[in-house]
C-alpha cells in the first residue's frame, strides 16, 4: 500500500499558515498600561501606557586550542616531543540583553483617524511610501520603527517622545 503525498498547493498553504504563526505579534499586544503591568518602569504614572521593547542577547559559541604541555626541544634544536593541545569550547555573550520601555500612546487612542495621521507624518519626510489607509499594517509599522531608530528607540509602536517630534501629540506647557 503506498501512501499518497499531499498535493502542492496544499503544502504550502499549511507552510504559509505555520509562518504566519511565526511572525511577531501586532504592536498593540505590547502596549501595556503601567498600572496592570507587574514590571513597568519605577514610578511610572499608573494610568499612562507603556511599550516594552526587549533585545535578546547574542551568545556565540568560541572554540579555542589550548596548550597543555609545551614542545619538548633537544639541544640540537630538534623538537622531540610536539606540544600537547586540548580543544575548549565555551559560550561568550557577544551582546548582553536590553530592556527598553517607554511611554506609548494607549490602544484607545490608535484610532483610524489617528493611524492616518501617522502615516501622514512618517510620508511627509520620506519614511513611509503605502497608502494613508488608517490600518496599523506592515508598511506603517517599518516606517515607526524606521523613524524611531534614529532616537535609539528600535520598536514598531510609536513612542510618546516621537509622536510629539511628528507633532501628532501635544507637549506639556511648563508652568
Amino acid at each position: 500500500m503506498s501512501r499518497k503525498s499531499p498535493p502542492l498547493r496544499l503544502t504550502l498553504v499549511l507552510m504559509s499558515a505555520l509562518l504566519s504563526a511565526c511572525q511577531m505579534s501586532a504592536p498593540d499586544t505590547e502596549i501595556l498600561r503601567a498600572a496592570d503591568t507587574p514590571g513597568a518602569p519605577p514610578g511610572a504614572d499608573p494610568e499612562a501606557c507603556y511599550a516594552r521593547h526587549v533585545t535578546p542577547a547574542i551568545i556565540e559559541t568560541v572554540t579555542e586550542h589550548v596548550m597543555v604541555q609545551p614542545p619538548q626541544i633537544d639541544s640540537s634544536g630538534a623538537v622531540a616531543y610536539p606540544a600537547v593541545y586540548r580543544t575548549e569550547t565555551r559560550q561568550e555573550i557577544v551582546r548582553e540583553r536590553k530592556e527598553l520601555w517607554f511611554e506609548t500612546l494607549c490602544r484607545e487612542d490608535w484610532t483610524p483617524e489617528f493611524i492616518a495621521s501617522v502615516q501622514r507624518a512618517l510620508q511627509v519626510r520620506g519614511y513611509f511610501q503605502g497608502a494613508v489607509n488608517g490600518k496599523m499594517d506592515h508598511a506603517t509599522r517599518r516606517a515607526i520603527r524606521a523613524y524611531q531608530l534614529e532616537q535609539g528607540v528600535n520598536s514598531e509602536v510609536l513612542s510618546i517622545a516621537a509622536a510629539r517630534q511628528l507633532g501628532l501629540k501635544e507637549v506639556p506647557r511648563e508652568e
